[in-house]
């Protein structure tokens, strides 16, 4: 569980570390909202469109990463498996615009292993609000770990139609912005815990 007293002095490295963590995840959601409203909202497509989506694409994923790479885990195996779900997430990424040829959007609109190439991304995201349920009691982010990869699962078998993913997404767009309100004004000596405890 989280620690939510003060073990040690807080340094300038623990607070500039917690809030790039915690930067990670209000990007995140905001990105994911973001794609939620453009989702329900009735535009053709275009080639401005594409770009845009590969811009909050990679935005999305370098938040992610920032999360990754700045989250406190007292076991650090965690961790070093959480990076390698990462790596393999921006492996998939280079084969999205790849299979593109630049236009992501194209592949995971229309093809179904598109979708399929998110499920790594979605694992490190669903990773770091499925530990901040287990540490804080934070229950959407059990929701959140579990719903988006089985989302883009659904996605990827055809199981869901436009309109159904519009509102999926809508859905999980809205537990990661609780999940993050409710994260991100935590004290920042909550993500530190016991730094003697870390191994």
């Amino acid at each position: 569980m989280g620690e939510i007293h003060q073990f040690q002095p807080l340094t300038v490295k623990d607070r500039v570390t917690v809030v790039l963590y915690r930067l990670g995840i209000a990007l995140s959601a905001v990105i994911i909202a973001i794609a939620a409203y453009v989702l329900l909202s009735p535009m053709r497509y275009q080639e401005s469109i594409a770009l845009r989506f590969n811009v909050f694409l990679v935005v999305l994923y370098v938040a992610v990463g920032l999360s990754v790479f700045f989250i406190h885990l007292y076991v650090s195996a965690y961790h070093r498996l959480l990076k390698r779900l990462y790596y393999i997430a921006l492996a998939s990424l280079v084969g999205l615009f790849v299979l593109g040829r630049g236009d992501v959007l194209s592949v995971v609109a229309d093809k179904h292993y598109g979708a399929i190439l998110l499920i790594p991304l979605s694992g490190c995201l669903g990773f770091i609000t499925a530990k901040e349920a287990f540490c804080f009691k934070l229950t959407e982010g059990y929701l959140i770990a579990f719903s988006m990869p089985l989302y883009l699962v659904f996605i990827a078998t055809g199981g869901m139609s436009l309109k159904g993913a519009s509102y999926g997404l809508v859905l999980i767009a809205l537990m990661l912005v609780i999940f993050t309100l409710r994260k991100v004004f935590m004290p920042i000596h909550y993500d530190i815990g016991d730094k003697s405890a870390y191994r």
